[in-house]
């Protein structure tokens, strides 16, 4: 038997549960559902995300204090879990004593081993709130193009990039204060000594090829030490022995999976939290989360654990963003869909099988196409699966008062049935759930193709059939049962009816003894089909649910959300834009005057790109492709208005546009002829 520990990423404590949230927690739940079908000692933990600035200021909007917000919000987040058949072994808060324990200690130990400095670093500061102000939160007017109401980093309308101070006439976006510039004492963790060993950590199998590939780019390019504190007031747990200084909501967010597992330890006498946590542990760690979120926990995580002697994640398990009708969730749209709402309106096993559905082990988005969810619900749940039992119920407990044939005829129909349980485990276990239910719904298909083919309702008039029609129908029902005992991680609630109406339990071992002679109930209907009335009814009301919400300014919901948008481009971590947002990129010609390889980079090489008007220097990844020599006098077409990044090997200017797999597979975008540097591609 297998000891498995798994998480999903925490909610933040600052709002409800919405459509794009439901997707890693259903996905998580169908998981450790199959796993403990299959008998594997499988734990799930969660908890809410409660700490950080926003909720801090949520809190005193509403004129309550922190801790009534996020017990209010936690007890919302898991009636919305629970309807969604979400099943924690335990759901508890990053606010509370087994979380602050060990956020301590892991502190503590980091400290202890030299990892953790101080410096003063300079912020800007809102003197009538008295607190510090990430970018986000200053806006003004751009310096440069002269644009209102941008944020203190980086202007939306012409790209530029600045100082939060920089800005005209800036101003709070919590009080509307001009803010000030303050020097603080922060506390930096070393992340960049483990460089070494995440470098070894992400290409250990632990993560999926696409992330691992992304953050090479980052480990390449040097990593930064991590900010781990904030200044007072502030919502979360105090530094200890450091008066006024708080750990930062990122610090101890992923530490409430262990705070979480250890209160359901103490709950319970056969969960022990070192078999699962110390250093060595054999036992198994999963995490499930958003592409949006990788670097927490593939980055700083991972080497918090290890410099304070506890295991690293067997796993981490990142999914896409989910879409609806093909564009980014909008709340203009209304599609912006509260878990809430949804459930005001439709069952949630639709939502569980469409999206299982379409899920596959990779980090791809997730398009919710409304028409498709309908269609591919009405025709494979109720169309093809109950429509199995419907069929052939009636015949047995109208004439054979309720009971199955006392021998099977159809041995080898039956037996591809079950064979298939194989194929359909590796394949949950894998994460491919799309691929599973593909594999279900064809033996789904043959099912109804022998009854079609037998045609019961035919056999049913003639006379002495009888014996041929109770079997024909018992196959149906054994058909049936080995359907939903595969499609039981995804549709919890359905099994307990198809228990009912078999009158035996659904396990995934089972399968193998058909049920002969064997008694079952009078059928009930099980599922109805998505009425397509009531998606346009759930789309105005989230229309209208949204029109309702308070709103603070244009900034982000949340500290985290603020540092997520922060993130490297590229597929496997980018969220869909806007042809708006595109349209901000100014793509460049650009002559290769020079090109040097760097000294202790592995897949950079330092480019001067002329523009005509002027050069820039850009470190790109492509040095097993390329030779300098090979590159000095070609064209390529660049990123021109790219944020300047600070890298470990100096600052870069701009992005040299390529494609290919990796490898010496790099082809550098080139221009059509007659270009000249400088022009601009449209």
């Amino acid at each position: 038997m297998r000891k498995i520990l798994v998480t999903s990423a925490l909610p933040y404590a600052n709002g409800p549960i919405h459509l794009g949230h439901l997707l890693e927690y259903i996905q998580t739940d169908i998981w450790v559902r199959f796993q403990k079908s299959r008998g594997e000692q499988c734990t799930y933990v969660c908890a809410d995300d409660a700490h950080g600035t926003a909720i801090m200021l949520r809190a005193e909007k509403e004129g309550i204090t922190p801790e009534q917000l996020i017990e209010r919000i936690s007890t919302e987040h898991q009636q919305d879990f629970s309807d969604f058949l979400i099943a924690f072994d335990n759901y508890h808060s990053t606010h509370s004593p087994e979380n602050k324990a060990f956020s301590t200690s892991i502190y503590e130990a980091c400290l202890a081993d030299g990892k953790i400095e101080t410096r003063s670093i300079t912020q800007a500061f809102d003197p009538e709130k008295e607190l510090f102000l990430a970018d986000r939160f200053v806006i003004g007017t751009c310096p440069k193009c002269k644009a209102e109401g941008q944020y203190g980093d980086n202007c939306e309308v012409c790209s530029a990039t600045y100082n939060p101070m920089d800005l005209i006439n800036p101003k709070s976006a919590i009080s509307g204060a001009t803010p000030i510039e303050k020097d603080s004492e922060h506390f930096f963790f070393k992340l960049s000594e483990f460089s070494e060993f995440l470098k070894d950590w992400t290409r250990s199998g632990a993560l999926q090829p696409q992330i691992a590939n992304k953050l090479a780019e980052w480990l390449d390019a040097g990593l930064q030490d991590w900010d781990i504190s904030r200044d007072a007031p502030y919502f979360g747990f105090e530094i200890p022995n450091q008066p006024g200084k708080y750990f930062y909501v990122w610090l101890d967010a992923p530490i409430g999976y262990m705070a979480s597992f250890k209160n359901l330890c103490d709950q319970r006498d056969d969960l022990n939290f070192d078999d699962y946590w110390k250093a060595g542990a054999e036992t198994e760690l999963y995490h499930f989360i958003g592409k949006d979120i990788v670097n927490f926990h593939a980055l700083f995580w991972p080497a918090m654990l290890t410099c304070a002697n506890y295991r690293t994640p067997t796993a981490v398990h990142a999914h896409g963003f989910v879409t609806v009708n093909g564009k980014k969730m909008s709340k203009s749209r209304g599609t912006f869909i509260k878990a809430r709402t949804y459930l005001e309106h439709l069952d949630p096993e639709y939502l569980r099988y469409y999206f299982a559905a379409k899920l596959t082990s990779h980090v791809d988005d997730l398009d919710l196409n409304l028409e498709d969810f309908a269609q591919r619900v009405n025709s494979d749940l109720v169309g093809k699966v109950v429509n199995i039992a419907s069929r052939c119920a009636g015949f047995i407990t109208k004439r054979f008062d309720g009971k199955l044939a006392a021998e099977c005829h159809e041995t080898d129909l039956l037996a591809k049935f079950t064979n298939a349980g194989d194929e359909i485990a590796a394949l949950y276990d894998a994460r491919e759930f799309g691929k599973a239910v593909r594999k279900t719904m064809e033996l789904a298909d043959l099912a109804n193709q022998y009854i079609d083919e037998k045609a019961p309702w035919v056999v049913a008039k003639e006379e002495g059939k009888d014996a041929e029609l109770q079997q024909i129908c018992s196959n149906g029902i054994n058909m049936f049962r080995q359907l939903l005992t595969y499609l039981a991680p995804i549709l919890p609630s359905m099994v307990e009816k198809s228990e009912a109406f078999l009158n035996v339990k659904l396990t995934w071992d089972a399968r193998t003894e058909l049920l002969l002679d064997h008694s079952i109930n009078k059928f009930k209907p099980m599922m109805i089909r998505v009425d397509l009335k009531k998606i346009d009814v759930m789309m105005e009301a989230s229309k209208e649910a949204v029109a309702a919400e308070m709103q603070l300014g244009k900034k982000p919901d949340s500290e985290k959300q603020a540092e997520q948008s922060n993130l490297p481009g590229g597929e496997a971590i980018t969220p869909e834009i806007e042809f708006d947002d595109f349209a901000k990129v100014d793509l460049r010609v650009a002559l290769i005057k020079n090109a040097e390889h760097v000294d202790g980079a592995k897949k950079l090489l330092k480019l001067t790109l002329d523009l005509g008007t002027e050069q820039k220097q850009v470190f790109s990844g492509i040095k097993s492709a390329y030779q300098p020599e090979d590159l000095v006098g070609k064209l390529t077409v660049m990123v021109a208005n790219l944020k300047p990044r600070k890298m470990k090997f100096g600052m870069s200017e701009g992005m040299v546009l390529a494609a290919g797999p990796g490898g010496k597979e790099i082809w550098l975008l080139e221009p059509h002829e007659g270009a000249q540097p400088g022009m601009r591609i449209m």
